[in-house]
């Protein structure tokens, strides 16, 4: 089979290696497609650890970090509980960065960390589940709060996140308010379902009136753009990396700032559930499909944004 590896930064290869065999809690997936996680892809393909105190060592992780895959269940392991050769899944979790990735044209992946599709849908209209997953976490932390139905909720930053969580509170009946520099964006999340789509220095509603808020960007002049505008709570999607100020305005009436949660099934079921009813359209994230041949270029693609996710396929 062929399998990407990245070799050193800035530098992949689509090379042979040996068909894996699944060992037990495995399930050997023939790959359909593989759509970009791009902060991971652009982290390691750039030489930057994705988090504080992560090494990166190369050549990386084959397949790695490929994690946004859909595909057809070939063969379980020895013992192993899951859905049966033929079943069209998703991954639902990322099995994490220390083993071979989904980036080839098989992979082995925990059985208990996919989930079955419809085989009618396209590849990129499932792939990015693991993404929805991931989101619809910082929505059910929220519903932990109260209801979204009626309310105003912010959301800042239109990227593959933001996007879908646009869908999200729409799908849960909340009047969304996206915000994004870019006018291209703006335009996207107004064409997924939100009522107002604004650029954060037009913003002129400097009072308290958002209900419940969602950062997809994790940087802090976001939050606390969010912060100031909101009334109950602001749950952090994107991944923070900077120390954040509470403001003393805010320690009285009940608001609350909430952390990322745990990945977790119930959140992918969900997730799913609004792209099979059609409340969540996954493949306006994909810019562009490629083969994994091309993996440079489409990484670069990202940085030089002109692309939101790229679907790469064998």
């Amino acid at each position: 089979m062929k399998q990407l590896q990245i070799l050193e930064p800035g530098k992949a290869a689509w090379r042979d290696t040996p068909k894996p065999s699944p060992g037990p809690g495995e399930a050997l997936v023939r790959v359909k497609a593989v759509s970009t996680c791009p902060h991971w892809d652009l982290h390691i393909m750039h030489g930057k650890p994705m988090f504080e105190g992560f090494q990166l060592n190369y050549p990386y992780w084959p397949g790695q970090p490929g994690h946004e895959m859909t595909g057809v269940i070939e063969q379980l392991g020895p013992d192993t509980v899951g859905p049966t050769p033929g079943t069209t899944v998703a991954a639902w979790r990322d099995s994490g960065p220390y083993r071979n990735g989904a980036y080839g044209e098989y992979a082995c992946l925990p059985a208990e960390n996919l989930i079955e599709v419809p085989s009618s849908l396209e590849p990129a209209e499932i792939a990015p589940l693991e993404l929805a997953m991931c989101v619809h976490v910082s929505f059910d932390q929220l519903a932990e709060l109260g209801s979204l139905d009626g309310v105003m909720l912010g959301l800042t930053g239109m990227g593959p996140g933001g996007l879908i969580a646009v869908q999200i509170g729409k799908a849960l009946g909340a009047h969304v308010v996206a915000y994004d520099p870019v006018a291209d964006r703006r335009e996207l999340a107004l064409s997924l379902g939100a009522d107002e789509a604004l650029d954060p220095a037009a913003e002129s509603r400097a009072q308290r009136f958002l209900d419940f808020a969602v950062d997809c960007t994790g940087a802090v002049p976001a939050i606390s753009f969010l912060i100031d505008r909101t009334k109950r709570a602001v749950t952090l999607f994107g991944v923070l990396r900077n120390n954040l100020n509470f403001p003393p305005s805010h320690w009285y009436g009940g608001f609350s700032l909430v952390g990322y949660g745990e990945h977790n099934r119930r959140s992918a079921e969900r997730a799913l559930r609004l792209v099979v009813d059609g409340k969540l359209r996954l493949d306006p994230l994909i810019s562009r499909t490629l083969p994994f041949t091309e993996y440079e270029r489409g990484v670069e693609l990202l940085a030089r944004k002109e692309a939101i996710k790229i679907l790469f396929v064998p």
